[in-house]
């Protein structure tokens, strides 16, 4: 089974480096690695795989020896981070 999964990839090579419009003609999004994720968020690489070990982390797709990330499942993980948001009350009653 994994040959057949290998052979599918075959002749994908040039998927590598596309820009942004390829990949949407394609109907695929970028994926960013968890060295670019940990850039993006400003903390270090082992921070995502800890985030990832307690539960907490983005989902993550294994390709070969690393993890790839789907910016859209970047977006809900971290729309699901969102703290509640709390409502001052100001002078009489008004928000």
């Amino acid at each position: 089974m994994v040959d057949s999964v290998r052979s599918s990839w075959v002749g994908l090579g040039h998927l590598v480096g596309m820009d942004r419009d390829q990949l949407s003609e394609l109907g695929l999004e970028r994926m960013l690695t968890t060295s670019e994720l940990a850039d993006y968020l400003g903390v270090k690489v082992q921070a995502i795989y800890d985030l990832r070990a307690d539960g907490r982390g983005p989902a993550g797709i294994p390709i070969g020896r690393e993890l790839r990330y789907p910016i859209s499942d970047i977006r809900r993980w971290l729309d699901g981070l969102h703290e509640p948001t709390t409502h001052t009350v100001g002078v009489g009653g008004e928000i």
